[in-house]
């Protein structure tokens, strides 16, 4: 609020001292100029270009991709083929593409839509001990309520899903220009994402919680302002969060190997 109020004061200010300026010095009118062409907009560089011949092999060597409006069927069914039929009940599988690529977008900033996650919450009640007036601290037992997508990711074999992801990544690359990036690089947000959550620090337990309304928050200011990726690894516990770690190294491992050598 500062910050506007500032940037009010200074436009309100420049805004007098122009019009002072105009009274003391009338305009005089401009000779005609030839308009300027408008620069082009940049493109933005890529810091992790996939190679595209692998990308155009896995299309090659898998079924034809469908549009991205028409995509549930094929990713439910390599969903399935990845993690197992007993996986499905645990996911959204409508528009299951583009909830991916708004989640991963959005984990690294300061909240996620929940209504567009992917993955159903976890089931029971945030867990928590020594509720005292507002304060309160994260049970250990809150862990493990999120053990059944843990034993999912520990069990994902990287080199496979990122097999998958690469027969999708046009659609996914097309989820992600229409959500605004229409010159943004799909890959590129993906690492991000996934250097943003391994980027967590580990919190020695029990990690203090306030309730100043409905719901809890962190009570350290620093662990508070950790972005929405971050603040679901610190609620899954340590010992998950370090299995979560391992295999988003894997991917990311197994990610830069498909990178293009040529940039």
């Amino acid at each position: 609020m500062k910050t506007v109020i500032w940037i009010i004061v200074i436009v309100a200010a420049a805004a007098g001292g122009y019009y002072w300026w105009q009274q003391q010095h009338p305009a005089v009118p401009p000779a005609p100029e030839t308009p300027a062409a408008p620069a082009a907009a940049a493109e933005p560089a890529i810091e992790h270009p996939l190679d595209d011949s692998q990308v155009n092999a896995a299309a090659e060597n898998s079924a034809p991709l469908p549009a991205l409006a028409d995509s549930d069927d094929a990713a439910r069914d390599a969903l399935k083929d990845l993690l197992g039929a007993r996986s499905l009940p645990l996911f959204y599988l409508n528009e299951l593409i583009r909830h991916i690529v708004v989640t991963v977008d959005n984990l690294p900033h300061e909240k996620v839509a929940q209504r567009l996650l992917p993955w159903k919450p976890a089931p029971g009640q945030f867990a928590v001990l020594n509720v005292n007036g507002d304060g309160a601290e994260i049970s250990p037992a809150n862990a493990a309520r999120y053990a059944p997508y843990v034993r999912l990711v520990d069990a994902l074999d990287a080199q496979k899903l990122v097999a998958v992801y690469l027969h999708f990544y046009p659609l996914f690359q097309q989820a992600y220009r229409e959500l605004g990036y229409p010159k943004g690089y799909f890959n590129d947000r993906l690492i991000a994402a996934i250097d943003n959550l391994l980027a967590t620090p580990e919190v020695a337990a029990p990690i203090p919680l306030l309730r100043p309304g409905m719901l809890y928050q962190f009570a350290d200011p620093a662990l508070e302002a950790r972005s929405a990726g971050q603040k679901i690894m610190l609620r899954i516990g340590a010992g998950n969060a370090a299995i979560v770690k391992k295999k988003l190294r894997e991917i990311r491992s197994e990610l830069i190997g498909r990178e293009t050598k040529v940039k």
